[in-house]
């Protein structure tokens, strides 16, 4: 998918907004709907109880305590607490301690890796430490396990790709934290951003790869398979016990598992209250000032605050050892819908191009891969309907397996039934139309946002506006500024 996200920030270097500007470019029709669903998917899906979750088992881990579920869900609500606090009162001393604590989730993920090969190596207690490579592949490999692991591992590989944006993150204004997506929601905020998201990402990408699979290596090689399919969210956890037995060093280990689940808590925070509140900028958001105001702290309270609610609200809901699976395969399901008509859409925007006449673009993606991401979002979106061998309840969750899957669907109907409302249902009792505007944030970069246009104005709108909502002549913007309504909110 990131050859997929290159293209399209080739073919529009200036717009910032990524999967939201991708899929209107490559689906011009419906018009405003791709903006406005991603929007409710971008809010409605912005918890991070998932990591909450795994933070407080390994504060638990690290005092050697065995915690009741509503000990870890008390804890997860703690931590993520101080995290919203952290976030609410400094923005920048939280992308310093996000930055921080990148670091040292590096360097742990590295000692883990150097410590399976260690242990592959017969230097420490474990002595049987090649037996789990022998026949690797006996027994049989379900479909629902199979579709289970990959949705895990693209949950996994975007999370862990932040530690490596750094170069990015100076570029750009401090990227925040959540996978290579986030780098192409800044595009427009970046010089060259296709030379230097080439570089920066295809690099972290191959080092995440290699990274994690010398994490498995060490988990295979020290834990048997049995307790880590037990331990589910504390496998490093197990790995230091197994290595180093029941000394200090396992509990400050397991704290430095725990204090990365932090920062990630931090850095998540950071970057999905920034796509949100460019979701309220753009217009396609009840509320507006609510959004985008950065009162009475100078950050963004309004995503932050939401953020918070809808955390606390996952964290709750589902029984806590159920709360990281389902919250993961929650969040993928979506994306990986869009994704699939994000790389679709690729080709018709390399037909309208073509077309028109236009040069081509300074990143262009492979067929091969094209054609194998599509495959693999299709799997991604019918196979994990096929139920577990062991009944409809016997997946990584206590209740009916897909529970995710309906859920996710009903999300996506959610944003069909508020584009209705937002963009053709209101409008026409209210007597106005929606109209793009092109707002420019400087240094060449531009956004968009939707503003209310009323009908006895709409035709002089029509005439002094282009498609993309540039006026064809610099008149000033006060009377923009009269014609939007408060559509947009503040500019902080």
């Amino acid at each position: 998918m990131f050859s997929v996200y290159l293209e399209f920030a080739a073919y529009f270097p200036n717009r910032s907004g990524s999967e939201a500007v991708y899929l209107e470019q490559a689906y011009p029709r419906p018009r405003y709907f791709f903006p406005l669903a991603f929007a409710v998917q971008t809010v409605v899906l912005s918890f991070s109880s998932g990591n909450s979750v795994v933070c407080a088992n390994y504060l638990f881990a690290t005092g050697g305590k065995t915690a009741s579920d509503w000990e870890t869900k008390g804890l997860a609500i703690a931590v993520y607490t101080i995290a919203f606090l952290l976030v609410v009162f400094n923005t920048r001393f939280s992308y310093l301690a996000s930055n921080a604590i990148g670091m040292i989730k590096l360097i742990t993920l590295l000692f883990i890796s150097i410590t399976g090969l260690v242990v592959l190596g017969g230097h420490t207690r474990i002595k049987d430490s090649h037996e789990h490579f022998h026949n690797a592949f006996e027994g049989e490999a379900t479909v629902y396990g199979v579709t289970n692991a990959l949705v895990k591992i693209i949950f996994a590989c975007k999370r862990t790709q932040r530690c490596f944006e750094h170069p990015m993150r100076a570029a750009a204004d401090q990227l925040a934290d959540a996978g290579y997506e986030n780098a192409f929601n800044v595009v427009g905020e970046v010089q060259n951003p296709v030379k230097k998201l080439r570089t920066s990402g295809f690099s972290a990408i191959i080092l995440v790869a290699i990274l994690y699979m010398l994490a498995n290596i060490a988990y295979f090689a020290a834990i048997p398979a049995a307790d880590i399919r037990a331990g589910k969210t504390i496998a490093a956890g197990l790995l230091f016990t197994r290595v180093f037995g029941g000394s200090r060093a396992v509990h400050g280990l397991n704290f430095l598992i725990a204090l990365s689940s932090f920062g990630n808590l931090v850095a998540v925070f950071l970057g999905t209250s920034r796509l949100i509140r460019e979701c309220g900028r753009q217009g396609v958001l009840p509320f507006p000032s609510f959004w985008v105001s950065t009162k009475p702290f100078g950050t963004p309270l309004g995503p932050y605050l939401v953020k918070w609610v809808l955390t606390v609200i996952m964290i709750l809901a589902p029984p806590a050892g159920d709360a990281f699976n389902f919250t993961t395969d929650l969040q993928v399901y979506p994306s990986s819908i869009f994704n699939l008509l994000m790389t679709l859409g690729i080709f018709f925007v390399r037909a309208r191009h073509q077309r028109l006449g236009l040069p081509r673009p300074q990143f262009r993606a492979w067929l091969p891969v094209l054609v194998f991401s599509v495959l693999v979002q299709l799997y991604l979106i019918i196979m994990p309907w096929y139920p577990p061998a062991t009944g409809r309840n016997g997946g990584d969750v206590s209740f009916w397996y897909g529970t995710y899957i309906v859920t996710s669907i009903g999300i996506l109907i959610l944003c069909g039934i508020w584009y209705t409302l937002w963009i053709k249902v209101l409008p026409k009792f209210g007597g106005y139309a929606m109209r793009y505007q092109l707002v420019q944030l400087g240094n060449g970069a531009e956004t968009h946002q939707l503003v209310k246009v009323p009908k006895a104005k709409l035709a002089d709108w029509d005439a002094e506006h282009d498609a993309t909502g540039a006026r064809l002549h610099d008149t000033g913007s006060e009377e923009d500024e009269k014609v939007s309504g408060g559509g947009v909110g503040e500019k902080n």
